[in-house]
């Protein structure tokens, strides 16, 4: 028996797995792929406009194919392909997840009508559905609870690098070809790194790095799962937070682009690059510096790792709601780069909160459980409310304009200069600023959620200590 083998024998040492050079690797090749994962997931929101404007689309139609049509399948595949992550190899899962989605977010480039480019997008949803639960289970056995809030924190940075690369490399792709390159070029590489993924990552033991107090891994059915987090009223709690967050975040961020390139008439290419590029870097280092915080904090303050999110989500509505009504773009910027350092501060709290309560053995199924509600509610229905709530919006400003009797929100879509051809400039400058109008007020409101989540987030703090399997400090 070789020292691995030896090793995978060996539960709740209380001590990391593996050296640190390694380990380093394995979390940064997870938060690799985990930027793979939002870079494909993104992009639609990336080249929402050239999609709306060709096959003109409501934006409730794009909020369906953007969000709900993903959705669908990534949260109801994520619990069963998380029962298969507590039993099987979890490199193995995440290594065929990878390159699933890639080939999936490729064959979008080729989609030649609305129902074939949601067909793809339900492709992608089943194949991102096998990460998240196998690596927070993966990273929970590598690293011992202290160490978690930053390992997760590190990995979970993919959703915000993912979002700055997709608006980095899609937005002049699509400028400079269509959007049909850039979903080819953005969706190849991850069928690589898949296969890297699965030649040089390890299957480490389950339960590892939890201390020799924690729970022994044994083997749990999905009712003894939930029956164990029923009792957990911060793992509830927490869900329904998250889920609102993300509510809110996966409504702007489908919407972004599309919003500037209407209300501040940019192209995508200035959009993707001067707005939502340092958006994405001011995310990314909200994620890490929050975790960072969180580490060095806890030892002093138990519950910072949910006080400290929820305070951050109370302090960046009003930052958002002043980058949304300004007229300036410099001050959009500098007030939306605020909010975006605060409001995803939330990311590496949710995951080591989910999976802090939870025992060894049911890790993976309870981040399922998780992102079930998570993703069904905040990016199912986030960007479909938000498209819906804009369309309404956008119908009652061209209500109250003078071309009230001619003009409707279908005969509204198009390119700019397909407006400008078929109604004349004076109807086309109508429907474009009602267009824009209607989506900003839809951001505007809906970002006020945010004040209940943080609320929640801050309620955690009453029963979380009573409820971790392993305490933080």
């Amino acid at each position: 028996m070789n020292a691995t083998q030896a090793a995978a024998s060996v539960t709740n040492t209380g001590q990391a797995y593996r050296s640190g050079g390694y380990r380093n690797y394995v979390i940064l090749s997870l938060m690799l792929l985990y930027t793979l994962n939002f870079i494909d997931r993104i992009l639609i929101g990336v080249v929402a406009q050239p999609i709306i404007e060709e096959f003109k689309l409501q934006d409730w139609q794009f909020g369906l194919l953007s969000g709900f049509g993903f959705a669908l399948m990534y949260t109801v595949l994520g619990i069963p392909i998380a029962r298969l992550a507590e039993h099987m190899n979890r490199v193995r899962i995440i290594a065929a997840s990878v390159i699933l989605w890639s080939l999936m977010t490729a064959l979008c480039g080729i989609a030649g009508s609305f129902i074939a480019l949601l067909v793809f997008r339900v492709g992608v949803g089943i194949g991102e559905a096998g990460l998240t639960p196998a690596a927070n289970s993966i990273i929970s056995d590598y690293f011992p609870p202290r160490s978690r809030a930053r390992a997760i924190a590190i990995y979970t940075m993919g959703i915000t690098l993912g979002g700055v690369l997709a608006n980095a490399f899609g937005g002049p792709i699509t400028e400079i070809f269509s959007w049909r390159e850039a979903f080819l070029a953005l969706g190849v590489p991850g069928i690589i790194f898949g296969v890297i993924f699965l030649f040089t990552v390890e299957e480490p033991p389950r339960g590892y790095a939890d201390p020799p107090t924690a729970t022994k891994p044994q083997k749990m059915s999905i009712g003894d799962t939930v029956r164990e987090l029923s009792a957990k009223r911060s793992f509830w709690i927490n869900m329904f937070a998250a889920a609102l967050v993300a509510f809110v975040g996966y409504g702007i961020s489908n919407f972004q682009v599309a919003f500037f390139q209407r209300a501040h008439e940019m192209s995508i290419s200035e959009v993707t690059l001067q707005i939502a590029v340092p958006l994405g870097l001011a995310a990314s280092f909200g994620a890490f510096f929050t975790g960072y915080l969180t580490e060095k904090l806890s030892g002093r303050y138990p519950n910072v790792v949910a006080w400290l999110p929820g305070v951050m989500l109370i302090v960046c509505v009003p930052l958002y709601w002043l980058g949304l009504t300004t007229d300036s773009v410099p001050l959009a910027l500098t007030a939306l780069l605020f909010a975006a350092v605060l409001h995803y501060g939330y990311l590496g709290a949710q995951y080591t909160i989910c999976q802090g309560v939870a025992s060894p053995q049911a890790r993976a199924t309870a981040v399922a459980l998780f992102l079930f509600i998570v993703n069904l509610i905040g990016y199912g229905c986030g960007p479909l409310i938000m498209g819906i709530v804009s369309d309404m919006l956008m119908n009652a400003h061209l209500a109250s304009s003078q071309f009230a009797a001619e003009l409707t929100g279908q005969i509204c879509k198009g390119s700019p200069e397909e407006l400008v051809a078929t109604l004349g400039a004076t109807k086309a400058a109508v429907c474009m600023s009602a267009s824009a109008e209607g989506l900003r007020w839809a951001m505007i409101y809906i970002v006020g959620i945010f004040l209940v989540a943080g609320a929640m987030y801050i309620y955690i703090c009453k029963t979380l200590q009573k409820d971790l399997v392993a305490k933080m400090s």
